[in-house]
């Protein structure tokens, strides 16, 4: 059978049957038809989404309510999103190709860097920051401060970002990248480096909010090359943890498994004898392997990672938004929900959420993280009124954060999929997020 699309005008499903509520096996059917008439065994199929071969076997027989893999089956079997109850409004929250060497790693940052839509997005997305990452574009004079003073304002663009405070952080992340370089030039101390590496990872993970991959990779580069100029571990681990995040983010998944086991491995050493912010940071990046090997569908290393990390906070807890590293049992919880939600176990995703709800969640950011994930629960259950709820709580922890692209396209996904209109709260989230449905 040759390979070819299979849903132009007139295909063989009609466009009634699209309009009706998607039941999950019939979704499953369309998949496998679709998988079958471009000539893909299951095998080649789960290769190319980054799953394993029995997550597309499940998935063909009993269907799924996950939009993010049902948007990233949709991309690669080119189904239009409609035949899933899914809008238009996009993301880059996709992965739809498995790991890579380190060839075509650098050809994907660079290509995202030379993509037309960096252009566009830095547009409405800080271009000051941006301009703020070119190389040599600073200006002429940079205002003089002390060391203290720069660690201090390095701090507070992190507390800016756990607080979801992004336009501020448009005013203040330029000028503090711009005399870190500045003080770095004249005072050649591995203390600059170290403080510049931590204000291009805030850069990078702000701009991962946004889904700008392309500039983020540029604030990655950044980050990773003044984290090994300062030699100091700790800023190394935070800055393979954010690469790790954009590698997540650009379809990648399996290479962010295999860099942060890497650099895990080199990190550690005696949890009882290492200090405890470089323990801290250990445990952060372990827990993004976690969330790295969830959406290359490993279960096994998703334990691995999680494991490791809970014995890691044996010996360690910081629970201060504004540490360098802050690692703690509730960091722990939330990517133990997290990770739930990207393997599809929506059930164990909400029974893992439910101890953390009457937490007190100092960073509003990890708190609207916990919102969201019980949001995709429901969702994947399909209780949109409990996703609906769930979602304008985390509107109250951080308003700045459901702004993003990837919760806008969820409550698109959601208030299209409420055919029937029984939750009219979303229809005016829509409207007060601006997003088309």
């Amino acid at each position: 059978m040759k390979p070819g699309r299979i849903f132009s005008a007139g295909g063989p499903v009609s466009q009634e049957r699209s309009r009706r509520d998607p039941d999950p096996k019939r979704l499953g059917a369309l998949i496998r038809q679709a998988r079958v008439l471009k000539g893909w065994t299951q095998t080649e199929f789960a290769a190319r989404l980054g799953y394993h071969q029995t997550k597309v076997s499940r998935l063909e027989r009993l269907g799924t309510q996950d939009i993010r893999t049902l948007r990233a089956v949709a991309e690669l079997l080119d189904i239009p999103l409609r035949e899933f109850g899914l809008s238009h409004v996009g993301s880059a929250d996709h992965e739809p190709q498995a790991g890579m060497d380190r060839r075509r790693l650098l050809a994907a940052g660079i290509g995202a860097l030379a993509s037309p839509s960096v252009g566009r997005r830095s547009a409405n997305s800080g271009s000051d920051l941006v301009l703020a990452l070119m190389p040599g574009l600073s200006p002429a004079e940079a205002r003089p401060a002390s060391v203290e003073q720069l660690e201090q304002r390095t701090l507070a663009a992190r507390g800016l970002f756990c607080a979801c405070r992004y336009g501020e952080l448009d005013r203040v992340l330029p000028a503090l990248i711009t005399e870190l370089r500045a003080a770095r030039a004249e005072l050649a101390d591995p203390v600059m480096s170290r403080l510049l590496a931590s204000t291009y990872q805030v850069a990078a993970s702000t701009l991962l909010k946004r889904g700008d991959l392309g500039n983020a990779w540029l604030a990655v580069g950044r980050a990773v090359a003044e984290a090994e100029q300062s030699g100091d571990p700790v800023a190394l681990a935070s800055s393979v943890r954010i690469q790790g995040h954009a590698l997540i983010r650009g379809g990648h998944a399996r290479a962010a498994v295999v860099s942060i086991r890497h650099s895990a491995e080199q990190l550690s050493g005696s949890y009882d004898r290492l200090p405890a912010v470089r323990l801290a940071a250990v445990g952060l990046l372990l827990l993004r392997g976690a969330t790295a090997a969830s959406r290359a569908q490993d279960r096994g290393a998703v334990q691995e990672f999680l494991g490791e990390a809970r014995e890691v906070g044996r010996y360690v807890e910081i629970d201060r938004p504004d540490s360098w590293a802050n690692f703690s049992s509730t960091n722990i919880g939330l990517h133990t929900v997290s990770t739930h939600v990207a393997l599809g176990d929506a059930g164990a995703a909400l029974d893992a959420a439910a101890p953390l709800m009457g937490r007190r969640i100092q960073a509003p950011e990890r708190r609207a993280a916990l919102w969201l994930d019980v949001a995709r629960a429901k969702s994947q259950l399909g209780q949109l009124d409990e996703a609906h709820r769930a979602l304008r709580l985390a509107q109250r922890a951080a308003p700045e954060d459901v702004r993003r692209p990837a919760v806008r396209e969820l409550v698109a996904d959601l208030a299209v999929r409420d055919r029937t209109g029984k939750v009219p709260g979303l229809r005016r989230m829509c409207d007060e997020l601006g997003v088309p449905v």
